[in-house]
């Protein structure tokens, strides 16, 4: 194991000398044991929860770029790769997200990413039709715009991804607060209020009251995909917690809504279940159980929804043409 950082409350080094692995000062130690070539089957990037510095746009930058690049070195230097699973988005950063992606391309070994949130538990549980027609779609979080955002982000690409004539990326974002949230759902995004309320209503945990009161600053993403579907993300701190989706099916007369997680979790964190699952399953067998492209995607879409906040405008994302094809089964915790 390596850590950037040890803070107050680390548990690595208690963990080490009671499970008997090695911390090593260097990310190129680790992945060597200390010796002068890769010793590891697969490798687990998890960068973040550190003391890391906001950009000008209150971004985070936590240092995954940075360590994947350490990781790739130790890779030419032994011209070998193996499998790697990156938390969360790729990079705060399109351009260093990229540039992650690229470099599995170019040594060639697998890499997947992601949240929690895609694969737990789906109550009800809904698995929308690989190639079905989506009218429109909303979904739904809460929390920190840039962390707990990505999960909001990723929960609806997840679903959206299945549509028909597969993805092919997104062609604009815009990031809408404050009131004018409200004056976009009840306006041009009538559409969306339906869908909301059907998102909603699948989730126990929203405060009573009109959402407009609860909510204090609203946050909306727009997601403009190439092919022309238009999807709704709201950010409602203090009307719910969790993440909820909904979507219109061409054909159907109802809206088919979920809520991502157990109702009623019996004990901390069940959500992460599902990912440890799909961690396994890539290191066993290295393959992806979703493609990496889904987390590159929405990675891209994140960073210039901040653009456009700070340009309080509608953003053009021509660099956001990511092209792939969803599992022909959704691979999510089905218990």
């Amino acid at each position: 194991m390596y850590t950037d950082q040890v803070a107050p409350k680390d548990m690595s080094r208690d963990l080490a000398a009671r499970h008997g692995y090695k911390i090593y000062p260097t990310v190129a130690e680790a992945l060597t044991l200390g010796g002068d070539r890769l010793a590891v089957d697969a490798v687990l990037l998890i960068g973040e929860h550190g003391d890391y510095p906001l950009n000008e746009r209150g971004q985070k930058m936590y240092p995954r770029h940075e360590l994947l690049q350490q990781i790739v070195e130790v890779f030419r230097r032994g011209r070998r790769a193996v499998p790697v699973f990156s938390d969360k988005h790729l990079s705060y950063s399109w351009k260093k997200a990229s540039e992650m992606y690229r470099w599995s391309r170019e040594l060639n070994f697998s890499l997947m990413a992601g949240s929690s949130i895609p694969v737990t538990v789906r109550v009800p549980e809904l698995e929308l039709p690989f190639g079905c027609e989506i009218e429109h779609a909303v979904t739904v979080g809460y929390g920190d715009p840039d962390s707990y955002g990505f999960h909001t982000l990723e929960s609806s690409q997840c679903m959206v991804e299945r549509r028909r004539g597969g993805e092919k990326g997104v062609a604009a974002v815009e990031w809408i607060e404050g009131p004018a949230v409200w004056k976009w759902r009840d306006g041009e995004g009538q559409w969306s209020a339906p869908l909301l309320e059907a998102a909603l209503a699948t989730n126990p945990n929203v405060k009573p009251g009109r959402m407009e009161q609860n909510c204090k600053l609203p946050v909306l993403f727009l997601v403009d995909y190439r092919g022309g579907l238009r999807t709704a993300v709201y950010m409602l701190n203090g009307h719910q917690s969790g993440w909820v989706f909904s979507a219109q099916l061409k054909g159907q007369p109802q809206p088919v809504a979920t809520h991502f997680g157990l109702v009623k979790p019996g004990r901390d964190l069940p959500h992460f279940d599902g990912l440890v699952r799909c961690i396994e399953e890539f290191f066993v067998t290295g393959r992806p159980v979703y493609p990496v492209e889904r987390t590159l995607l929405v990675s891209g879409a994140l960073d210039l929804l901040f653009e456009s906040k700070v340009r309080r405008q509608r953003v053009e994302t021509p660099e956001l043409k990511v092209a792939y094809r969803a599992p022909g089964k959704a691979y999510f915790q089905r218990a």
